[in-house]
């Protein structure tokens, strides 16, 4: 009788694999529905570098006005303080990967 329940670990590590998998392809696949917000980020939140970081988790204040995460497109304008942003530095690495050109 033993036997069903020496399964369960491996039953459940399997079943949340799979629910994390789908979670993150249908993540990938909304990725062209978002657009970078800056000004909303709390501190340590933010999605990539700026000029003043170089990636992801590195905003050092709440609101600040280069750290920015990736909101649904057409929302970032709808909260207090977001703006849309486009700067070259908003990307991994921060302005040191912009500059590499």
């Amino acid at each position: 009788m033993n036997a069903p329940t020496s399964r369960l670990p491996a039953t459940l590590a399997t079943v949340l694999a799979l629910g994390l998998a789908a979670a993150s392809g249908s993540a990938l696949a909304a990725k062209g529905d978002t657009e970078k917000c800056s000004g909303i980020v709390k501190a340590g939140k933010n999605d990539c570098g700026t000029s003043k970081s170089a990636c992801a988790g590195t905003a050092t204040s709440d609101r600040d006005t280069e750290a920015w995460i990736l909101v649904p497109a057409g929302t970032c304008e709808k909260i207090a303080g977001g703006k849309l942003t486009d700067k070259p530095e908003n990307v991994h690495g921060g302005a040191m990967a912009a500059n590499k050109g």
